[in-house]
């Protein structure tokens, strides 16, 4: 979820961005001095901070600094009633991720702390385990599924792993892209070295691009200090490109001579830098159809699929799911302080019905929540969501077509119906970033009376 300090000195305003933000599933705490929020920088560790730029105890665009030394990685969006552009660039210099106007922006508020959050808690995990060899916790052995589909990939997984060649994972969001790409460099030569990830969706084109080469000090406002990027980080090791789709075209130039050549340019360097890194990209687009759409580098996808593993989706392979279903059992319980006895047959056979849109994802997610919703120790289809009981028995949510956008729109309008609208839980359960479903969101035009 994660958490987010706002700091506004007037008390309306306070209450009202508290109360929309953690309707949103985040943790939220208060001040209304520059002084009360540096105490509540210190003791609670936000990941996002909404500060005002007029404060009672100083200015918001110089507290910026103060919060970005005690908390680096967190990010800082400034909220001013009246929008000044040297304020607005200041602000940027000192730091801030944003700078928005009060009333005008106001849309724009929740989308930033998504961005905002999913930038800050990648830095903080990127600090603490980028050099360690990540992919460690996984290898084929862990990989659940005995049908022929699934095993012929993991079967080109193994014979894959032990060279050195680029690799592209296809498939549906949540069919375990991560997992294969993880296993895959575990069974590498390079399994004792690090195992880089990044998501392209998740950040916008600048961002990508920073967070994937780095950069000197100076190269753009709010460039503090030079960094390194995730290219440099897995030297020796592997790097996980996933939703490779999603990245700008012009930065596939960057990442083509990467491959090529083994060289990059961080932002704002003139010298190129050089590295050793396997590429393993997945995505669940059909790049030949994004290449003829002119937004995918056809020379980039015939260097990235040298090898291609298609992981087929779980309604594809429904002998697996009561496999994946112990699994989950067995591992979760556990830490949960369960005792489980026994699955109904019902229970089964709901979930070998469900379409999964989500895939393996999905099915954790939903027998997560059935493990904490559960008082005995069978598990049941009362513990189910309800959009699922109620799809067991002739669900009243008609389909106006079989396109794929259609049945996408309603499984994403069911999900957030059995959120109450929470966005943050909708997307983890939907397996996809908070700002992808924003977009799907305003792609679809679903208001919030669709979910009464």
């Amino acid at each position: 979820m994660g958490k987010v300090l706002i700091i506004d000195d007037e008390k309306q305003i306070l209450g009202l961005l508290s109360r929309i933000v953690s309707l949103e599933g985040y943790d939220v705490f208060q001040a209304a001095t520059c002084k009360a929020g540096l105490k509540q920088l210190e003791q609670q560790s936000p990941e996002v901070i909404l500060c005002d730029v007029f404060l009672p105890d100083g200015s918001g665009v110089e507290l910026v600094k103060e919060l970005k030394k005690i908390r680096p990685l967190s990010e800082v969006i400034l909220l001013t009633a009246h929008g000044n552009i040297s304020d607005g660039v200041q602000a940027i210099k000192n730091g801030a991720f944003n700078y928005i106007t009060k009333g005008n922006d106001n849309n724009k508020i929740l989308p930033l702390i998504a961005q905002a959050m999913e930038k800050s808690v990648a830095a903080y995990k990127q600090e603490k385990l980028v050099s360690s060899a990540v992919g460690k916790q996984y290898s084929f052995g862990t990989i659940v599924g005995k049908s022929p589909a699934i095993q012929q990939a993991v079967d080109l997984a193994k014979k894959v792993a032990v060279t050195d060649v680029p690799v592209l994972l296809t498939g549906e969001t949540g069919t375990g892209k991560e997992v294969f790409a993880q296993s895959i460099h575990q069974r590498s030569s390079r399994g004792d070295k690090a195992f880089v990830a990044i998501n392209c969706s998740s950040f916008s084109r600048d961002l990508l691009e920073s967070e994937m080469f780095g950069h000197k000090a100076g190269a753009f406002t709010g460039a503090m200090k030079e960094t390194k990027g995730l290219f440099e980080e897995a030297d020796n090791g592997t790097i996980f490109l996933d939703e490779i789709g999603e990245m700008a075209f012009d930065l596939q130039a960057k990442l083509l001579r990467i491959l090529e050549t083994g060289e990059f340019l961080k932002i704002g360097d003139t010298k190129p830098i050089k590295v050793n890194v396997r590429v393993i990209a997945a995505t669940n687009r059909d790049l030949t159809k994004e290449i003829g759409e002119g937004h995918f580098r056809e020379d980039l996808f015939y260097r990235l699929s040298v090898f291609q593993i298609h992981l087929p989706p779980l309604r594809e392979r429904v002998d697996d799911i009561p496999l994946y279903i112990e699994t989950f059992v067995s591992s979760l319980s556990v830490k949960m302080g369960k005792t489980i006895d026994g699955i109904a047959p019902e229970y089964i056979r709901i979930l070998k019905q469900y379409p999964w849109k989500g895939n393996v994802r999905e099915l954790r997610n939903v027998v997560e929540r059935s493990l904490i919703i559960v008082d005995g120790t069978v598990l049941t289809p009362d513990s189910l969501p309800p959009y699922m009981q109620n799809s067991a028995t002739n669900s009243d949510v008609t389909y106006s077509g079989f396109d794929l956008s259609g049945v996408e729109k309603m499984h994403i309008l069911k999900v957030l119906k059995y959120t109450n609208g929470n966005k943050t839980e909708t997307s983890r359960l939907l397996g996809i970033g908070l700002t992808t479903l924003y977009r799907k969101i305003e792609e679809y035009g679903l208001t919030a009376s669709d979910l009464l």
